[in-house]
């Protein structure tokens, strides 16, 4: 008892000193954004062009190092590095202290109004806090047009074209093209920020790469309308003035023409795959020519010179050490366990994993099987608790779209394989969850939308047993079309769980089943079956990329990588490009130049991101071969697997104990204003995934205002 009480208080000192430490970080962030968004806002003043501009631009004439790109590196892309690398020092820290404890949010009232849903046609299912924020930025665009637009027309007047032969208008047009790349530009600085999947910029102002997808879309959008503008505004003027040749210009040190318009013709056949008609129905056609995005950039650098592509450098650097730590995550095959086969056409793939890798309810997990195709990945919401179940991670795959279909009819067939290489980039999610903040949680759902709410009704579970602390009760209305989809509620039960954990929850479930009106006899019904696959000494066990301290490498990653950069982009330009062009900018090519700063990125990036990569994995190799040896040979010969005992004994408990919480529903819709408003807890969570009409309607509720108690969240998942 002694030593319990000496040592509380230095537990306490020590979380005291961290969250003073979360505190100063966090306040260091938010000053170097809003420096930046100040820079931003200021860059096209007078006092930009007039006071600031001549004053950097004496001092980098001197410089022998980094020339014109000093002044874009130092303003544009230096305070987007910085943040990230701050961002992973925080959420180092958060993790640290939320080990043990999964919400340490408490109740925001003061917000509450501002997180309320809107519906915005064009923008969907929005919060105010949200809407705010694209108001804002739309603002800084308009505001960045204009003022440019205000500097530049009074000063071109008959007399000023005369000498060039233009008309006022002419002019007007030309330099209204140039205004509307420049806007552009700005959105291209942060397109690549919301998916990047692995992000400390976008979790430390709490989002999730999942859940900023609709910013990127907004983003793109925005992005190819004003350089769509921007090439017609060109045409039109090249064609008014005779000078069509023009087009197919690409000078040495100078605007490269011809590549600018390679760049907008690759994202024009990107951007029109993303409408939701296109991508629907034709989806292979939509990941493919999303990679245009590729040439797009490269383009991109040639045609404006890679000294102003600078601005958008940050965004696209960070997006490229994710993107390379995710291939080499990719590169080896997991251990896939066994796959619990519904009958209606669902998969639950279990895989193997290291307990050092953790992950909040609501994560995500891509998935590739090779022998359907090699280069399609498609992401999957992640089924299980990594606290709960500390050595399994599963994913739900519902036979919808035709990979999917071709994956459970290997694995549902008589003839199953028995065994299946499979690689997996994730899982990604929150940094932390605050379901605990509430005392009830309504969770509605529509067809395969239930996944989700799996994985945060088994992290309840093991809340609630471990940690012996109150947790919600739970309401689950879930909508299915035919009564085989019931099986789905088999998946709220983890394998090795049992039913009485979730009366332990307090979970009541209402299921309606729209399209029949009574119960399907039980010799119809299709009985849940596992599939067990053979183990390969290949195989391995999932294990997070970057370590259990994986946001301080991240950081080390980032950071040393750009450090790496800027020494490379020094000395070549000091040693190799100043001697021959002395910061002239009219001698050295301008493509060489690009040529040579994307090299020198790709390998810093490259070399800083393998040896990261290849510390971590043989610190998790141990573990990774303990797993190994706990299995065994073959999960059906193995008498030691948890894995296949666990799941043996949960086949054989009988169905009816998980549906005493349960009532049926059949030939009728829920009806969800009753539902929700005859809630009489002090704080109800209201989360929603399904279809769109029913997130509308659930949004459109809690909204309202008749039901101060109701806080509405919108859950992404991916089948």
């Amino acid at each position: 008892m002694a030593q319990t009480s000496s040592s509380s208080p230095s537990l306490k000192a020590s979380s005291s000193v961290t969250n003073d430490f979360q505190a100063i970080i966090m306040a260091l962030i938010l000053i170097v954004t809003i420096g930046y968004f100040l820079l931003l806002i200021v860059t096209p003043t007078n006092m930009y062009r007039q006071i600031w501009t001549p004053k950097i631009k004496a001092h980098i004439t001197n410089s022998t190092y980094f020339g014109a790109q000093e002044k874009t590196l130092l303003m544009n892309t230096f305070p987007l590095i910085f943040i990230a690398v701050l961002g992973c020092v925080y959420l180092h820290l958060w993790k640290k202290s939320n080990d043990k404890n999964i919400n340490r949010f408490e109740k925001k009232q003061k917000l509450a109004i501002w997180r309320r849903p809107i519906i915005m046609k064009g923008l969907g299912i929005v919060s105010r806090i949200e809407l705010g924020f694209f108001v804002m930025f739309i603002a800084l665009l308009v505001w960045t047009f204009a003022s440019y637009l205000h500097i530049i027309f009074p000063t071109i007047t008959p007399k000023s074209v005369a000498k060039s032969g233009e008309k006022v208008w002419e002019a007007k047009l030309e330099d209204s093209g140039l205004r509307l790349g420049l806007v552009g530009n700005i959105c291209l600085t942060f397109l690549f920020v919301p998916v990047t999947r692995g992000s400390s910029v976008v979790q430390v102002f709490g989002l999730t790469s999942e859940a900023s997808v609709k910013y990127h879309i907004w983003l793109g959008h925005i992005v190819m309308t004003l350089f769509s503008a921007h090439g017609i505004c060109y045409i039109i003027y090249w064609a008014s003035t005779h000078q069509l040749s023009e087009m197919l210009k690409w000078g040495k040190t100078d605007i490269s023409n011809l590549a600018g318009e390679l760049a907008l013709l690759s994202g024009l056949v990107l951007w029109i795959a993303t409408f939701p008609r296109i991508r629907r129905k034709m989806f292979e056609l939509f990941f493919y020519t999303h990679h245009f995005y590729i040439l797009f950039v490269v383009f991109f650098v040639f045609h404006v010179g890679v000294s102003y592509a600078c601005i958008m450098l940050p965004g696209f650097f960070l997006f490229m050490v994710d993107r390379f730590l995710r291939f080499l995550q990719s590169r080896s095959n997991v251990r896939l366990v066994a796959a619990r086969v519904l009958p209606c056409e669902t998969l639950e793939l279990n895989f193997s994993k290291t307990k050092s890798l953790s992950y909040t309810p609501t994560s995500i997990m891509f998935v590739n099987v090779p022998s359907i195709s090699k280069v399609q990945w498609h992401p999957f919401t992640i089924t299980s608790s990594s606290n709960l179940e500390p050595e399994k991670i599963s994913v739900a795959i519902k036979g919808e779209g035709s990979w999917s279909k071709k994956l459970y009819q290997m694995i549902s067939s008589p003839n199953s394989v028995d065994r299946l290489n499979v690689s997996v980039e994730g899982p990604y999610g929150p940094p932390s969850t605050h379901f605990l903040s509430h005392d009830l949680l309504v969770m509605v759902s529509g067809g395969s939308g239930i996944t989700p709410f799996i994985s945060i009704i088994r992290e309840l579970i093991h809340t609630s047993e471990s940690q012996k602390c109150k947790t919600p009760e739970i309401l689950l209305i879930s909508v299915f079309k035919n009564s085989e989809d019931l099986t789905m509620l088999d998946l709220l039960l983890p394998i090795s769980g049992a039913p009485s954990e979730t009366c332990k929850l307090g979970l009541q479930i209402e299921a309606f089943v729209t399209r029949e009106k009574q119960p399907v006899s039980t010799e119809d019904k299709k009985n849940l079956r596992t599939v067990w696959f053979k183990p390969n000494p290949s195989d391995k066990p999932i294990t997070p990329i970057l370590g259990q301290n994986n946001w301080l490498w991240l950081g080390a990653i980032i950071s040393c990588s750009f450090l790496i950069f800027l020494i490379s982009l020094g000395v070549l330009n000091r040693y190799y490009i100043y001697p021959i062009d002395k910061n002239t900018n009219d001698i050295f090519s301008y493509p060489i130049k690009a040529v040579l700063n994307m090299l020198i990125i790709c390998i810093s990036i490259v070399n800083t991101s393998s040896a990261a990569f290849v510390w971590n994995k043989r610190q998790s190799g141990t573990d990774a071969k303990q797993i190994q040896n706990m299995e065994g040979a073959t999960p059906m010969a193995s008498p030691n697997s948890w894995f296949y005992n666990a799941d043996r004994e949960m086949e054989s408990l009988p169905q009816q104990s998980l549906f005493q919480s349960t009532n049926l529903h059949f030939g009728e819709r829920p009806d969800l204003k009753r539902l929700l408003f005859e809630r009489k807890e002090s704080s109800v969570g209201v989360l929603v995934c399904g279809p769109k009409k029913m997130r509308h309607e659930v949004a459109n509720i809690c909204s309202s205002g008749l039901a101060s108690n109701l806080h509405f969240e919108s859950i992404s998942f991916s089948w």
